[in-house]
């Protein structure tokens, strides 16, 4: 049976399991579009209005799904726009393949309108950056794509599309079927060893990091850890993945990292590291762990040997996928040693971490996340994009084990939006709530229409205090009272929001937000709340008025 490159491509992805693509249509896959005709209820086409939303999108969907999060868009600007979502996939470590357009094999090399060489644009970005130059070649390349995403270390694959390749007809046969991939797993001595060397600890830690964890693998190690008594620490953002009422569980290791997880981290003597890499944001800048030789021993558990002693030489690297290792972890004996104190300080000091004081600022947000706290469902998905107003999801809410968070390691600002979107396209029966400030919220507002087209409106909590926080606050630290670049002026959200067809309102005291989420939960269509924030209010403990004071007074004493 012949059929075109934009044909098979399709049906080997729905062979591999696909149902949902996110994209920005374009000339330069027209044959792909017309495949994706045919699948509707199948794979589906999200249709979004930026290419960097569509790829935030595929991105938060691989990283929500284990799945990887398919992408479509067009060549040259399409392309470029796109590589945001290539950027965060890789700093997540989530499943993801960007399909791109490409100029014709006849036309490669001459600049032809539109033209990039993909593979030098994105080599350093994602896992593999490939163009297909045979039509015939299109299952091999789509079934390498694949496995390379959700394997080892998962991440982003690129491919480019020549148009010829997609108009081409060929009798190659599509993918037969999904992809069973079994992760590598330690060896039962090995086990032994790592039980022993906790055996010898005074003060052992778990660290962990990842987005492929399967259903149950956390609870095994949760079960570990609590029958060995020992503290749990998650890596940036990724601290959603274990039960957070847990009295092993000790807070993250990430931007605004508080002193107890440093100290804990710092002091520990044994480290049982489970899938994570050791990135800038979970070792306080490198300076936690010497490098390449910590002080500590490292026991680096990985499904990429690429990430086993590529900063830290570990005690003892372990080659293995977490849900493998989780399972291997779950039928060893627990470890007894005399750390009871140690793991209680640290917990101690989490739940100490969630007393706030009155935060000056009509919204309190303390309050407010608070509440969300007791009213959320246990399976919520909470997202956001960058900056200060993050550290509410992430350092103020307790995730159990249903709930999730999408947030990007990368520090991406309009990721947020998008991923809320994704999560409600995912699974369209959960409460999503996407927290965004009014900076990071403009950067992708209009993927709202992508919501509206496809029935997909999450609830936004839009922290509105008409500054750029984050760069704001190092304003203030190294160069008080000389404010450039920080201040907008914003549009009347309300009003946008309700042009996209979702409810809004503003919310001016602390008092209303109650009432009003309630109203936001029971709207069929999504809802936006314009949070009324004092740029005073800029972190949970130190007033702008403080920093600046604080530098000055620094300034004058040197």
């Amino acid at each position: 049976m012949e059929r075109n490159g934009g044909q098979l491509l399709v049906e080997c992805l729905l062979a591999l399991g696909a149902t949902k693509s996110f994209g920005v249509p374009g000339e330069s896959y027209l044959a792909v579009l017309d495949a994706l005709h045919d699948t509707a209820g199948r794979l589906d086409f999200i249709l979004c209005r930026n290419e960097g939303g569509a790829a935030f999108m595929a991105a938060a969907y691989g990283k929500l799904t284990g799945q990887p999060g398919i992408c479509f868009v067009t060549r040259g600007p399409g392309a470029t726009n796109a590589s945001i979502g290539v950027h965060t996939a890789m700093q997540d470590s989530a499943p993801m393949i960007l399909f791109v357009g490409q100029v014709g094999t006849d036309m490669k090399g001459r600049e032809a309108f539109q033209e990039l060489d993909y593979k030098a644009v994105f080599g350093t970005m994602a896992k593999w950056a490939v163009e297909i130059d045979q039509v015939e070649r299109i299952p091999e390349i789509i079934s390498r794509a694949w496995t390379l995403a959700v394997s080892g270390r998962p991440g982003p694959i690129v491919i480019a599309l020549p148009e010829d390749m997609l108009t081409s007809l060929t009798e190659a046969a599509p993918l037969s079927g999904p992809l069973e991939l079994a992760e590598p797993a330690p060896s039962a001595s090995t086990m032994q060893r790592l039980r022993k060397m906790l055996e010898g600890a005074k003060r052992p830690v778990i660290l962990y990091g990842g987005c492929n964890w399967a259903e149950g693998s956390m609870a095994a190690v949760q079960r570990f850890a609590e029958a060995s008594d020992i503290p749990v620490v998650s890596v940036f953002r990724y601290q959603d993945q274990y039960d957070n009422a847990s009295p092993t569980f000790c807070g993250e290791a990430g931007v605004g990292m508080v002193a107890s997880v440093k100290e804990l981290l710092r002091d520990a003597d044994v480290i049982v590291a489970i899938n994570n890499r050791f990135g800038e944001n979970s070792t306080d800048g490198y300076t936690l762990f010497d490098v390449p030789q910590p002080r500590q021993q490292i026991i680096h558990v990985h499904g990429s040997d690429l990430e086993i002693g590529k900063v830290y030489r570990p005690a003892l690297g372990i080659h293995a996928g977490p849900n493998a290792f989780a399972e291997a972890l779950g039928t060893l004996e627990p470890v007894r040693g005399g750390w009871a104190e140690w793991r209680g300080k640290g917990r101690a000091a989490y739940e100490k971490g969630f007393d706030l004081p009155d935060l000056p600022s009509p919204v309190d947000m303390g309050k407010v996340t608070a509440l969300l706290n007791d009213i959320l469902p246990e399976d919520v998905i909470l997202t956001n994009g960058a900056g200060n107003f993050t550290v509410w999801p992430n350092k103020f809410f307790k995730f159990g084990p249903k709930a999730r968070l999408l947030a990007p390691q990368s520090g991406a600002m309009g990721y947020g939006v998008p991923a809320a979107v994704a999560a409600k396209i995912a699974h369209p029966e959960r409460t999503v709530v996407c927290f965004a400030g009014d900076g990071d919220f403009q950067m992708n507002c209009q993927e709202l229409a992508t919501a509206l087209q496809h029935g997909a409106q999450p609830i936004i909590l839009l922290i509105n205090n008409g500054i750029y926080g984050t760069i704001r606050a190092h304003q203030e630290r190294h160069y008080p009272e000389r404010v450039c670049g920080t201040t907008m002026v914003n549009p009347d959200f309300v009003t946008l929001a309700n042009s996209y067809g979702f409810h809004a309102e503003r919310v001016e005291a602390t008092a209303d937000f109650a009432a009003a989420f309630e109203r936001a939960r029971a709207s069929k269509t999504g809802a936006l709340l314009d949070l009324s924030i004092s740029p005073e209010a800029l972190t949970p403990r130190q007033t702008l008025s403080q920093m600046r004071k604080a530098a000055l007074s620094a300034k004058e004493t040197a």
